[in-house]
């Protein structure tokens, strides 16, 4: 018995987790369906407030028309008590022998009773038919006539006080329920008091209630389904066309440039859709404008770097004679063909950087991707950037992981990305230690490079990547870069699928982190490394954050090589 009694338990808490879950669902599905339908909010929204607005018309409707009834019962049931009391009173004139009492009440009933058929037919009168009662109060044994025990004590003690009374009481009669309007009046022809009671059945205005109330019901309904249907109607006339737009904007934004709306009629949405049209034509017009420009920019770019690599390369012959004769010059001469080496290499560096920009910006660039160990790439920018740190009084610092980091990257684009950001972070780091650390997990390796000087202010993170900005154009420069090296450096990035980031207060310094995937067909779940160093929370709310998310994940085992 017990375990039938468990078995079906069980069987009830799954059928209501099964309804609770089916709830939920049907909860989120309509909360959906709200957000994102237009036209099922405005069907809704008038659906219930047309059932609001019906509730109260049809309840003001039938108060009027049950009040209206009632009244009209309890007058008219008033009117006929007084023409029976009139008829008691007549058949009641000098009564005074008190054994006699109770016939006389009957004859005056069945009096009561014959008269009303005769004038009315069936017992019947202007408030409906009615059961008479007469009763002699006043004594402790009453006599009475009629069904007394219907007629409620409150009423009784109205009519012996001389009052004309009445009253609705249901009286359950063998089961059966039934409501009446009772009115009281006392019988003042007799030398002792007697009461009148005429019992009028509801049952005539309650059936005419229920009959109103189904009436109001049904045709509530019908109304409401009725402007359902009209709004849903109504109000897709209007969204049809805005899904139309939507979905002719999403096309175009995907770069359908011609996508177009038709235009039917003069109303105010054709009018919409001409206005839509004529502003796609001139987006249209523009963006090929911007196309072409952007194509003549490219081309320009490349074909000067092309050109001037030949008169370039003239000078630098005619630049290296000189530089290898300047000890026969006098001191000032000497000097002078020395910074004209040095300005041809950073003329080299720019037109390089300049041809590499161009590449990127047509999308001509391709990734030569192989799996290899990322930290000799790490120590080879390192080391390239030694003699800027020595003259720099910067000392580089490596934290790498134990083990091999394998990972399918460009080799040569990730240490030109590590040198560009070491040329930076020692251009800047005010004498101060940089620091250079590796860290891997399942799906990225990532790369930080944390300097200690005067750092970046709010809203400069996401403007280091822009070409030829600087911070502070005040500045004297150590690295003599040419304004691109970082913007490169944020395309190499791309190119593998990747993220270069930036973050940075003022006074204390700056980190960039990139992070690239171990795979090239694998997503990057998070990066191994914190862009936000630990010792740099603290000034979060000063600090300026570029180019991605966070991430705070420890990197275990870090070995430091002191490179600087």
């Amino acid at each position: 018995m017990k375990q039938q009694i468990l078995a079906f338990a069980l069987r009830v808490l799954r059928l209501a987790r099964r309804a609770g879950a089916y709830g939920r669902s049907r909860v989120v599905a309509f909360g959906t369906l709200w957000r994102r339908s237009l036209q099922f909010r405005v069907t809704a929204s008038t659906l219930a407030l047309s059932s609001a607005v019906v509730f109260v018309l049809g309840m003001v409707l039938q108060n009027q028309i049950i009040t209206r009834l009632t009244e009209t019962k309890r007058q008219a049931a008033i009117a006929q008590t007084l023409q029976v009391v009139s008829t008691a009173e007549s058949e009641l004139v000098g009564i005074s022998d008190q054994d006699a009492l109770p016939d006389r009440l009957q004859n005056v009933l069945k009096k009561i009773t014959s008269t009303s058929s005769d004038d009315q037919g069936s017992g019947a009168s202007a408030a409906g038919a009615f059961e008479p009662v007469l009763t002699a109060g006043g004594t402790s044994s009453t006599d009475s006539a009629g069904p007394i025990w219907k007629v409620p004590d409150g009423l009784q003690r109205f009519a012996e006080a001389n009052q004309v009374a009445y009253q609705t009481h249901t009286v359950d009669d063998a089961g059966t329920r039934t409501t009446y309007l009772i009115v009281g009046a006392p019988v003042t022809s007799t030398g002792r008091p007697i009461q009148l009671y005429l019992l009028f059945p509801m049952t005539a205005e309650q059936n005419t209630v229920q009959t109103v109330q189904n009436t109001l019901l049904v045709g509530g309904l019908v109304l409401l389904v009725l402007l359902a249907g009209i709004s849903n109607i109504v109000t897709r006339q209007v969204v049809r066309p805005v899904r139309s737009a939507a979905a002719a904007a999403a096309r175009f934004a995907g770069g359908e440039l011609d996508e177009r709306l038709p235009v039917t009629g003069e109303d105010d949405l054709s009018r919409l859709a001409v206005s839509y049209n004529e502003m796609a034509a001139s987006i249209q017009h523009q963006i090929r404008q911007l196309e072409e420009f952007g194509t003549l920019q490219r081309r320009f770019t490349s074909d000067v770097s092309h050109e001037l690599r030949t008169p370039l390369t003239t000078v630098r012959m005619a630049a290296d004679v000189l530089h290898a004769s300047r000890e026969q010059f006098p001191a000032g001469l000497a000097r002078s063909t020395e910074l004209l080496v040095d300005e041809l290499d950073r003329f080299e560096a720019l037109l390089g950087d300049l041809l590499e920009i161009s590449r990127l910006d047509a999308g001509v660039e391709e990734l030569a991707a192989e799996l290899i160990d990322v930290a000799p790439i790490a120590r080879r920018a390192v080391e390239q950037v030694r003699a800027i740190a020595r003259n720099a009084g910067t000392d580089v610092e490596l934290e790498l992981p134990e083990g091999e980091t394998a990972a399918e990257i460009d080799a040569r684009r990730v240490e030109r990305i590590l040198r560009n950001l070491l040329a930076n972070a020692v251009d800047h780091s005010e004498g101060r230690p940089v620091r250079l650390t590796l860290g891997a997990n399942d799906t990225a390796v990532a790369i930080t490079v944390r300097d200690y000087g005067v750092g970046l202010r709010p809203g400069e993170a996401d403007l280091v990547f822009n070409r030829f900005w600087r911070a502070d154009p005040s500045r004297n420069r150590r690295t003599g870069g040419t304004g691109l090296g970082l913007a490169i450096s944020h395309e190499d990035a791309r190119l593998h699928g990747g993220l270069l980031e930036a973050w940075g207060a003022p006074g204390h310094g700056a980190c960039f982190r990139l992070t690239l995937p171990r795979r090239q067909d694998q997503p990057v779940a998070e990066s191994p490394l914190p862009l936000v160093p630990p010792d740099g929370e603290a000034v979060n709310g000063q600090a300026s954050i570029g180019s991605g998310a966070d991430y705070s994940v420890v990197v275990p085992e870090l070995r430091k090589e002191d490179v600087g």
